[in-house]
């Protein structure tokens, strides 16, 4: 009971802290008393740097935490979907598709929230066409090799796409690259209906999703339309994929990272549990990242995504190899 309260205190205390370092750090120099002044007396507050916290550093900071739970419960379904601990909206391509509906969105110049919407519409057609191609194998190997052919059959028509745009080129590189610094209060409102409704989705899901763990033939004995479920459970998570992407670009391995760290932390599989614990680790997680972007090269910004890779491409390698030697 102590040490579960001490977890608790701990955890509670690194949230209060990445929250105050998030605000703190950027361009700008705003000391701890100031951002106890926003929220405590906002009238004896500079102008200037309440224009920075209000308008730039706390819709980023809310963006960040969305994302992370947009890409860390899109990464728990994903893998219990595919009953694979390698697969990850980034890693099988359903990232990729999402970056080229939203960069046509970008391309035909249409509303931000456009950019959501073109991206979930191809996300979910080709996270469909991964489910269909991945049944006739079901392996490891089928699973990567489908997601490395789409993500480069895609990216080249991204880049096509970039080209063509000419002289705004260098945004959508950068945006591509993982990019938090466009957060608005708009973003954070569109973004928040896609966290509810695929949170409680998910959430609504979650015995369904344990039960599909013990395998399709199991699963059908109890009842349960395994193709049907599997099929709108990745078009969920391609909705979760696609407004992330839409609005911060490709931000891998955060939903290979958080529910594998989770399930050996917490030593379960039960979606019940990884998916809330995964909405929470995965803002964190996010927004700690976000926060080593800005601060390792101040005042230059690490796009997000290359933090997150760093973090994410050992991470793998050793899932792969671990997982070759399990089958082997």
């Amino acid at each position: 009971m102590q040490k579960a309260w001490r977890t608790n205190l701990f955890f509670i205390a690194l949230c209060i802290f990445l929250v105050i370092y998030s605000l703190s750090v950027g361009g700008a120099d705003i000391s701890f008393g100031d951002i106890l002044k926003l929220f405590s007396d906002p009238n004896s507050i500079d102008e200037a740097k309440k224009t920075i916290l209000l308008e730039i550093r706390l819709p980023r900071l809310i963006m960040a935490l969305l994302i992370g739970m947009l890409l860390a419960s899109s990464g728990v379904i994903v893998q219990s979907v595919f009953l694979n601990p390698l697969a990850d909206p980034y890693i099988i391509g359903i990232a990729a598709s999402a970056t080229f509906g939203a960069v046509i969105a970008y391309f035909l110049k249409l509303p931000d929230i456009y950019y959501g919407v073109f991206a979930f519409f191809v996300a979910s057609a080709l996270s469909l066409v991964i489910f269909s191609l991945y049944k006739k194998g079901k392996s490891i190997a089928t699973l990567l090799i489908i997601g490395i052919a789409f993500s480069s059959f895609l990216g080249a028509f991204t880049s096509f796409a970039t080209y063509l745009i000419g002289e705004d080129s260098f945004k959508i590189v950068a945006w591509m690259m993982g990019f938090l610094s466009g957060a608005t209060w708009e973003k954070v409102t569109i973004l928040i209906v896609p966290v509810i409704f695929s949170t409680m989705y998910f959430y609504f899901k979650r015995h369904e999703l344990n039960v599909l763990l013990s395998g399709d033939d199991e699963a059908k004995t109890l009842g349960v339309n395994v193709q049907k479920s599997k099929k709108i459970l990745l078009i969920i998570a391609s909705l979760a994929t696609a407004f992330s992407v839409a609005f911060t670009g490709m931000i891998g391995f955060v939903g290979l990272i958080i529910p594998h760290t989770l399930r050996l932390i917490l030593k379960t599989s039960s979606n019940a549990t990884l998916i809330p614990a995964s909405l929470i680790v995965g803002a964190l997680f996010l927004l700690f990242c976000d926060n080593l972007s800005k601060s390792i090269l101040s005042p230059i910004e690490i796009p997000i995504g290359v933090v997150t890779a760093f973090f994410g491409a050992p991470f793998f390698l050793f899932l792969a190899i671990k997982q070759g030697k399990a089958s082997g």
